[in-house]
């Protein structure tokens, strides 16, 4: 077999504790029968709660009163516009709400305050531009702390609610968050970001309505929404390929949630989740999107203090930029799907199908870690619990060599993972494996699919430290030879 051609292997796999621990042949058959019974009823339910979303979660009703910023004292080209939107947005909310539209050409701004009843409508041919001077972002610190005060000290954002009721941003226009390394400079870090304001930042709010929006280049995330209720984004475009910790879209600890119809090209994690609220998020669907990031297409942590569960994602696109997309670091994504539990919290009941993945270095990533940060007044927890997770018809082609690997932690076990009508091809690997035995355990560490090596021990799927690893119809083919076994599970025991 030639480089040119696919090794092509069929592995049928339920794998239980008393079988992990040894390389399973290409063509394996269980010793057991796998009891999946979980993850059809898991599927019913969640079609279930799809369906209800669907029906009630809608856009909330707009008055029909329209607002702008040059009723409020904006002239033509009257140079900064943070003024006059306030007072539209101020005017708007007194009045008992209704739509704050930018019209036509530039508006170049600092913070603007979202109240109840507002929306702020960036029409088409218009462009909500932020400012490039820091003084223009004052700060606004949570009423109610979060982990992600502590740990970014994040407190500026170009939007940014509070406690609001029926907010939402809307149009055809686009806003430009300007956030290139020359007018936010910063480093990258998994900590604070002083100097590179967020452009949407929406904390403790009910019925937020995102839709139709082209957004583009913030100095760090895109836009965040923590411990929010009744949250549906519909019809985004994301362009954030500017600057370090350009996230596409952040939701934490949020209820009720729809993510549908949108497309996102992020440098770092695309659509990602996150527990630093603290409180139960749930009931989330996210269908028809388009998912590109050189981090994590799709990802849930790092924080994970809060529980998280009965997620539905379907008909996916995901994983690297292509060639004609924007990228500042041109390279594959890290990781395609990466559920992570690191800060406690459960992570459970959660289904991905119809999904088809492309150039990632690890399609697939699971970990259960124990790096157990909280607020310095908190106790550190203990490890989390990551389980009930189905992956579910699941294609794609030009991925990495580094292979696809979940693994808990001594004393702290993966539990209950499907993976069903699986068909991903991988890069043939081009240096030497990790060996299985010697990839270290690192419970505190950073959790990332590069977190242990390049090429892992097998080039579709090595496990350690789960129970109840179910396969079926799964193939990994790999594009040339490659020495390395297709599925390789280990060090898993009860």
């Amino acid at each position: 077999m030639n480089g040119r051609q696919l090794q092509r292997r069929r592995v049928t796999l339920a794998l239980g504790a008393g079988l992990l621990g040894a390389c399973m042949p290409p063509g394996a058959a269980a010793a057991c029968p796998a009891d999946v019974g979980w993850a059809d009823a898991l599927r019913r339910h969640l079609d279930d709660m799809a369906a209800r979303l669907t029906q009630t979660l809608k856009p909330w009703q707009v008055p029909a009163r329209v607002f702008t910023p040059e009723q409020h004292g904006l002239a033509a080209g009257g140079g900064l516009a943070t003024t006059a939107i306030q007072r539209a947005v101020d005017a708007c909310a007194a009045a008992g709400g209704g739509t704050v539209r930018l019209a036509k050409g530039d508006y170049v701004s600092g913070t603007i305050v979202l109240r109840s009843g507002v929306m702020l409508e960036v029409a088409a041919g218009a462009r909500l531009l932020a400012s490039t001077d820091l003084r223009d972002y004052p700060e606004h610190r949570a009423k109610r702390p979060t982990v992600q005060d502590s740990n970014m000290g994040m407190n500026q954002s170009l939007i940014f609610a509070e406690g609001c009721e029926r907010i939402g941003i809307s149009g055809k226009g686009l806003i430009d968050g300007r956030g290139t390394k020359d007018n936010f400079p910063g480093e990258e870090t998994v900590g604070a970001t002083p100097g590179r304001p967020f452009i949407i930042r929406v904390i403790d709010c009910k019925q937020v309505v995102v839709r139709d929006i082209r957004l583009k280049d913030s100095p760090c995330w895109m836009q965040n929404y923590l411990n929010c209720e009744d949250l549906l984004i519909d019809g985004i475009h994301v362009e954030n390929q500017a600057n370090h910790n350009n996230d596409g879209l952040d939701i934490d600890s949020c209820r009720r949630v729809i993510v549908r119809n949108s497309f996102i090209n992020a440098q770092d994690d695309a659509m990602c989740f996150k527990g630093a609220g603290q409180r139960l998020a749930e009931n989330i669907l996210i269908e028809n999107c388009q998912f590109y990031s050189t981090c994590n297409a799709l990802k849930f942590g790092t924080d994970s203090q809060g529980d998280f569960r009965n997620v539905l994602v379907r008909n996916v696109t995901l994983g690297g930029p292509a060639n004609d997309m924007r990228a500042i670091n041109r390279r594959k994504a890290d990781g395609g799907i990466s559920w992570e539990i690191v800060d406690g919290g459960t992570l459970e009941r959660v289904l991905v199908h119809d999904a088809r993945i492309v150039r990632a270095e690890s399609p697939l990533f699971l970990r259960l870690g124990d790096r157990g940060r909280m607020r310095p007044e908190q106790k550190r927890p203990g490890p989390g619990v990551l389980r009930h997770i189905v992956y579910d018809r699941i294609s794609g082609d030009d991925n990495g060599m580094r292979g696809s690997f979940f693994t808990g932690i001594p004393g702290a076990q993966i539990e209950h993972v499907l993976l069903r009508d699986i068909d991903l091809t991988m890069a043939a690997a081009t240096a030497a494996a990790a060996v299985a035995a010697e990839v270290p355990e690192a419970p505190a560490e950073y959790p990332d699919p590069h977190m242990f090596s390049t090429v892992m021990p097998a080039y579709g799927l090595w496990a350690r430290h789960i129970q109840h690893l179910t396969l079926q119809r799964v193939r990994f083919r790999v594009n040339g030879k490659d020495a390395r076994p297709e599925v390789l599970a280990d060090a898993c025991r009860q």
